[in-house]
């Protein structure tokens, strides 16, 4: 068994790694329950981190790194789009409150690297034993017909709907999974059987966009393991080409129309939402549309025009009914890159590409690169296919990762 368990009470008591290792043993349940809850625990574990590392060294544990800087910058610039922001006092805020989230989320990342390695492999121990609880009650959830979650709401039936608020809490699992590689004092046979079937588990979930995240974190990994060095400095850079190319690669591709019409109706509603956002940007390339102008962007609550549902060969008569009820932009593009273009236009596409490229180095010079690597596939996946890139759970649950990832121990050796 690993050192971890023989080092002292009282050192373990004041680690900066413990609020994450406590945050990353309880969010995975929690996440499965109710996805809102991960933002306030990602919040009291990175703070705690911090307060931790400033009660035992006496200094603040600031944020250092060109990523951290450059994080920081595009949310600078993402308060200045306030300025033309359809909605100022919200572009204002939230810019104010998700950048302050990456700045305490950056520290965390230092204080938790700083701390002794006995506690860190203790913090990969803990996150491996919360991954296995919430992925074996999401998956007794599902089967169950998501009756736990029902009953956690007072709800003596789950309706249909219900089904689907597993997908926020599968995709950060899908995210965090890769942790159980590290776990220390566990024979690689079992780390591998309880990652197979956690990758099993997710498969099985609602959601398409964790299932592909597994699948990226996966080959990336296993592509990590055989070029550590290289790889990772690969996928920063492909992930800054795509951010900076996806309007210009996108757009024509829609524009000529995409046979869509076998497609679940999700990807089908991705693609209405895609072309209609690739549109916006080129109106506003430049400097964008400003901060969360996604949730109300002129045009956005309409349904899909006839020309679109044409071009997309949608003909169905339960499509077409179906279409009638969706809009083309509710909420946020489920693509981070055309957030970024479509809010912020050319300066925060350049910074969200600096971002991927510098988190690509970030991963290559961690302890454990292949790790680092699966967990950075799994959150861009994510991050173009889902969820809009502001949301304070999906930050926090990255943000979780990245300190999770900042502390991980090297590998053991035999």
């Amino acid at each position: 068994m690993s050192s971890a368990v023989t080092v002292p009470t009282e050192r373990v008591g004041t680690a900066p790694s413990l609020p994450l290792a406590i945050g990353l043993a309880i969010a995975p349940v929690a996440g499965v329950l109710q996805s809102k809850a991960l933002a306030p625990i990602a919040l009291l574990a990175l703070a705690g981190c911090v307060l931790l590392h400033r009660w035992r060294h006496g200094a603040w544990p600031w944020p250092r790194g060109n990523a951290a800087w450059v994080a920081l910058a595009l949310f600078a610039w993402a308060a200045v789009t306030a300025l033309w922001a359809l909605q100022p006092l919200r572009a204002l805020g939230t810019s104010l409150q998700i950048g302050s989230f990456v700045a305490l989320g950056a520290a965390a990342c230092r204080a938790v690297a700083e701390d002794t390695a006995v506690a860190r492999r203790l913090m990969v121990l803990a996150a491996s034993g919360g991954l296995v609880a919430g992925l074996a009650l999401a998956g007794l959830d599902d089967a169950s017909g998501n009756a736990i979650r029902a009953a956690v709401r007072g709800l003596r039936e789950a309706p249909p709907q219900l089904a689907f608020g597993l997908k926020p809490a599968a995709s950060a699992m899908a995210l965090w999974l890769p942790l159980i590689a590290a776990a220390p004092g566990l024979a690689l046979w079992l780390r591998t059987l309880v990652l197979l079937a956690g990758a099993v588990v997710l498969g099985l979930l609602p959601g398409e966009s964790a299932k592909l995240a597994v699948l990226a974190a996966g080959l990336a990994g296993g592509v990590a393991r055989l070029a550590p060095q290289l790889t990772p400095r690969l996928m920063g850079a492909a992930l800054a080409v795509a951010i900076l190319a996806m309007p210009a690669v996108l757009g024509p591709v829609l524009a000529r129309g995409v046979p869509a019409e076998g497609l679940p109706p999700s990807a089908t509603h991705r693609l209405l939402i895609w072309d209609f956002v690739d549109n916006r940007i080129a109106e506003r390339p430049l400097l964008g549309w400003g901060m969360e102008a996604s949730r109300t962007i002129p045009g956005g609550t309409e349904s899909p025009s006839p020309e679109a549902i044409r071009r997309f060969s949608l003909t169905s008569p339960a499509v077409l009914d179906w279409l009638r009820t969706v809009q083309l932009l509710p909420l946020h593009p489920h693509n981070a890159a055309l957030q970024l273009w479509l809010e912020l236009g050319l300066p925060g596409a350049l910074l969200g590409a600096a971002l991927a490229l510098l988190l690509g180095l970030v991963c290559a010079r961690s302890a454990r690169p292949a790790i680092a690597a699966a967990i950075l596939a799994s959150g861009a996946v994510t991050a173009m296919l889902s969820f809009g890139a502001w949301q304070e759970w999906w930050v926090g649950a990255e943000l979780m990762a990245a300190a999770a990832v900042a502390g991980l121990p090297r590998e053991e050796r035999g």
